[in-house]
C-alpha cells in the first residue's frame, strides 16, 4: 500500500515538474526580450560640478527600464575655480564616482600639460578612447581608438577623437623642454584616422559604432569638424560631439555613401544632458534634456560635490573687492559675446595687464576669460573663476605691422564664435565682419591719453600671456616676438593686484559697458 502511495506522489511531482518546465519555456522569450538602450552623453562640462549629481541620478532612474551607458565628450577638468585650484583633481574625483562607460579627450584636458593629464586620467575607472593622439617617439597611439561594450545583446563600439587644433591652442603640451614636438594629433587626416578605428570596430563585431567626438561644428584650417568627418567616412552610426558649445538636438549629415548620420551636442556647463535612444530594431533618436528640468539626484555624488565645495569655499572665500557692475562675457540671449566682440570683462582684464606692467598695449585671447562675475562683493574664488588658467604674463616687443596682421588673422571666423578672438587695451580698431578684416587701428598715447594711428614701423611693448606668444595662443600670430619681461606671475594674480591696488578694491561704473575699442561694421 505504502509503495502505491509513494509511486502516486512521484507521478504527481513529475507532472508538476513537466508543467513547470513547459511554463518556463513558454515564458523564456518574454524574459529575454531586448530592452531599449539609452546612451546619456555630455560635453564641455567645464567644471560645472553640480551637474554630475543630476546626471548620475538620471542614469539611475532610466536603468530601471532600459540598458544605460554614460559617456563624456571632453573638456571637463578646466573652466572654473574648482578645476584651476586643484589642477583638475576635484573634477576627476567626482567623475570617478559616475562609472562612465567611455571618455574621450577635449582640448582643455591638455591645459595643465601632458603629464598632468596622464596622471589624472590614470585614476579614471572608465576607458579613455582617442584614435588620434600619437606619441611621435614610439609611433604608437597613447590611448585605445575605441572600446567595445556589450549592452543587452548588442555590441557597441565607442570611438574617441579630439580636435587637432589643440596642437595650436595648447601647443606647449605637445612639446618637450627643447620645443621639439613629441605628441601629434594629426599624423593623417582626421577622417582617415577615424575610419580606421571604425573599420576595426566593425571587424570586431560591433553592432553600432558611436563616435565620441570633440571636433565641433566649425570648419578649421585642419578640416577637422564633425560635419567634414561624417561626409568623408562610412560605418559611423551617430556622432556625439563637443568643443563648439553648441546645443544641437540632431543635425543630419550625409556620409560618404549618402546615408544620413546624426550629429548632436549638448551645449556647455551642463545646460543639457544628451539622451540617445536605441530601440530594439536599431532606430536612433536624440533628445536634449534641460538640466533645470532634471529632478533626480544621486545622493552619493551630491554629497561628494558638497564636500568638495566646502573645501573650495575655505580656500577661496577671501574678500578682494566690490564691483558696482557685473563683468560679462555673455550677451542677453546667453551667447558667448566675448568670442565675437568686445566685452566689459575683456576691457578690465586687459587694462590690468597693460597698466600693472606699464606696457603700451595688452591683448588676450578671449578663451582665457571663462566665466562671468556678478556685481557685489567679490572673493578670490570669484576672480579666479573669471581667469582660471595657469597663464603667466609676459611683455613682448611687437612691431606695429605684426599687430595689424595679427588682428586681421584673428577675424577669420567671424561671425562665428572663436576662442582666439582678441580682447584689447591701449588699442582700438574697426572690424568689417563679412570681409574678415580690420582697419583704422589706433594706439593709445599714454601721455596725451588720446588714440593715434598705429605706426607699423614702431616696436610696441605688448603685455599678454606667455601662451599667446610662445604656446599657440592668438593662432601663433606673435610667435617669434622677443619677450623682454617674464613676470613669473599668473594672469589672475596680476588682475587681483589691479583691482586691489590700482582700483582700490572698487570696480565702478567706468566698466559698466564695453568702451568702444572694437567697432564692428
Amino acid at each position: 500500500m505504502m509503495n502505491k502511495i509513494i509511486k502516486g506522489l512521484l507521478l504527481v511531482v513529475m507532472i508538476l515538474l513537466l508543467v513547470g518546465c513547459k511554463q518556463t519555456v513558454k515564458d523564456t522569450p518574454t524574459s529575454l526580450k531586448q530592452k531599449n538602450i539609452v546612451i546619456l552623453y555630455e560635453n564641455d562640462a567645464h567644471c560645472a560640478m553640480d551637474g554630475y549629481a543630476k546626471l548620475a541620478g538620471l542614469r539611475d532612474a532610466i536603468a530601471d527600464t532600459a540598458d544605460v551607458c554614460l559617456v563624456s565628450n571632453g573638456d571637463y577638468v578646466q573652466g572654473q575655480t574648482v578645476g584651476a585650484i586643484s589642477k583638475g583633481q576635484y573634477v576627476v574625483d567626482v567623475m570617478k564616482a559616475l562609472n562612465y562607460d567611455a571618455i574621450t579627450l577635449g582640448n582643455h584636458e591638455f591645459d595643465y600639460g601632458m603629464e598632468r593629464m596622464f596622471e589624472l586620467l590614470r585614476q579614471m575607472p572608465a576607458p579613455v578612447v582617442c584614435c588620434n593622439l600619437y606619441d611621435i617617439r614610439t609611433g604608437r597611439m597613447v590611448y585605445a581608438p575605441f572600446v567595445m561594450k556589450r549592452v543587452g545583446n548588442k555590441k557597441i563600439a565607442f570611438v574617441g577623437v579630439v580636435t587637432p587644433t589643440s596642437m595650436e591652442d595648447e601647443a606647449y603640451a605637445f612639446k618637450d623642454e627643447r620645443d621639439s614636438l613629441i605628441y601629434d594629433l594629426q599624423t593623417e587626416d582626421i577622417p582617415v584616422l577615424v575610419q580606421r578605428a571604425v573599420d576595426e570596430a566593425r571587424r570586431a563585431g560591433a553592432d553600432y559604432v558611436i563616435v565620441d567626438s570633440h571636433l565641433g561644428e566649425r570648419e578649421t584650417a585642419r578640416h577637422s569638424d564633425s560635419h567634414t568627418l561624417v561626409a568623408n567616412t562610412t560605418g559611423i552610426d551617430i556622432v556625439l560631439d563637443g568643443h563648439t558649445h553648441s546645443s544641437i538636438v540632431a543635425d543630419t549629415i550625409l556620409n560618404k555613401v549618402r546615408k544620413p548620420i546624426i550629429v548632436t551636442q549638448t551645449g556647455t556647463k551642463f545646460a543639457n544632458i544628451g539622451k540617445l535612444l536605441i530601440t530594439p530594431d536599431g532606430k536612433m533618436t536624440t533628445t536634449l534634456i534641460p538640466m533645470e528640468s532634471v529632478k533626480e539626484k544621486n545622493t552619493y555624488v551630491a554629497h561628494l560635490v558638497d564636500s568638495i565645495n566646502t573645501m573650495l569655499n575655505a580656500q577661496t572665500s577671501r574678500l578682494i573687492c566690490h564691483s558696482e557692475v557685473p563683468l560679462r562675457i555673455y550677451d542677453d540671449e546667453g551667447n558667448e559675446a566675448v568670442r565675437v566682440s568686445e566685452t566689459n570683462a575683456g576691457d578690465i582684464v586687459t587694462d590690468a595687464f597693460r597698466l600693472v606692467t606699464g606696457s603700451d598695449i595688452s591683448v588676450l585671447n578671449c578663451g582665457s576669460i571663462r566665466n562671468e562675475v556678478k556685481a557685489g562683493d567679490l572673493t578670490y574664488g570669484d576672480l579666479l573663476s573669471l581667469l582660471p588658467y595657469d597663464n603667466y604674463i609676459v611683455v613682448a616687443e611687437v612691431k606695429g605691422s605684426t599687430l595689424v596682421a595679427m588682428l586681421n588673422k584673428l577675424m577669420a571666423f567671424l561671425p562665428k564664435p572663436d576662442g582666439q578672438f582678441p580682447q584689447v587695451s591701449g588699442m582700438k580698431f574697426t572690424v568689417y565682419e563679412n570681409e574678415h578684416r580690420v582697419s583704422d587701428v589706433q594706439v593709445l598715447n599714454s601721455f596725451t591719453q588720446h588714440y593715434e594711428p598705429i605706426n607699423e614701423e614702431r616696436v610696441y611693448k605688448v603685455a599678454t600671456t606667455k601662451y599667446c606668444v610662445t604656446d599657440g595662443g592668438l593662432y601663433n600670430a606673435l610667435k617669434g616676438c622677443k619677450i623682454i619681461w617674464e613676470t613669473k606671475r599668473t594672469y589672475n594674480d596680476i588682475f587681483i593686484e589691479f583691482v586691489s591696488k590700482n582700483l582700490n578694491g572698487h570696480i565702478g561704473q567706468e566698466y559698466a559697458k564695453p568702451q568702444g575699442r572694437i567697432i564692428k561694421k
